[in-house]
């Protein structure tokens, strides 16, 4: 499922010793009341943080629109995969796998395992091969974990630090990527400002994080990132088309006998003329 567990404990303390003093320490050693044995198991608890309302809907427009959506999280790899299929970073019905424990050899193996198309990758694991030297064909390996992650068709990565953040920033935009980022922290904000469009949270975002990032967005939301490419690529094609009919009047001579196509219609440099008077 995905979600967070904590689980609890009690102890049982004289009144007339504890009643006044307050709590401190999270381990045996700097705690200022006893640890050692007497705890009596509660019982658990679990939460979940869902998906604000039309994240999936952005994240299947992105897809259809040939942006791909990569998840970099601090969560464990297994509430991390949960996430991402539940948004459709991940496709619910693919065959995902998580490298967490494995070394060498292993790692390699899943990676080159067809079958397996989406990948979670844990940050202890990045390091390590990135960490690495030559294979014994004399490439780099760190380039070769690189190239076969980023040619899964799903992506994502859990337990990661912010140097890490920056490093997958970096491997992206070596493959020829476009590369946005959001975050909302200080520590995102060496990959906000690596990236070729650094989105910062208005409501939740630190003012470092804000002074790192190209765009601010106002309403913490996803889904307007999306209606942001939306409207930018309508602009973006409008453009063309200005920059497409001033071409015809530049060049064109005689504009009863040359045409030009704009948004998929013909029409000769005469009625176009006609149609802006």
């Amino acid at each position: 499922m995905g979600e967070r567990v904590l689980g609890f404990c009690m102890a049982l303390l004289p009144k007339e010793k504890f009643s006044t003093v307050e709590f401190d320490g999270d381990n045996a050693d700097n705690c200022n009341f006893p640890m050692n044995g007497g705890l009596s198991y509660i019982g658990m608890i679990s939460m979940i943080d869902p998906p604000r309302p039309g994240v999936p809907e952005a994240v299947a427009s992105c897809q259809q629109a040939g942006i791909r959506v990569i998840m970099v999280t601090g969560d464990h790899p297994l509430t991390a995969q949960a996430i991402a299929k539940k948004v459709g970073i991940i496709h619910p019905d693919a065959n995902s796998i998580i490298l967490q424990e494995q070394r060498g050899e292993e790692v390699e193996k899943a990676l080159n395992d067809e079958a397996q198309t989406a990948v979670v990758v844990h940050g202890t694991v990045l390091e390590r091969e990135i960490a690495v030297g030559k294979d014994i064909e004399g490439q780099n390996k760190a380039t070769t974990f690189w190239n076969k992650v980023l040619a899964k068709k799903y992506v994502s990565f859990a337990r990661t630090s912010p140097a890490q953040k920056l490093l997958i920033v970096n491997a992206c935009q070596e493959r020829g990527g476009i590369v946005a980022v959001t975050g909302d922290g200080v520590n995102d904000s060496p990959a906000l400002k690596k990236a070729d469009i650094g989105v910062a949270m208005g409501i939740t975002g630190t003012d470092v994080s804000k002074d790192a990032a190209d765009m601010i967005l106002l309403d913490d939301n996803f889904a307007s990132i999306v209606k942001g490419v939306e409207e930018g690529r309508i602009i973006f094609d409008n453009l063309k088309e200005v920059d497409c009919l001033y071409s015809v009047f530049k060049y064109t001579r005689n504009p009863s006998v040359y045409s030009v196509c704009c948004s998929g219609h013909a029409f000769t440099a005469t009625d176009t003329a006609n149609s802006l008077c």
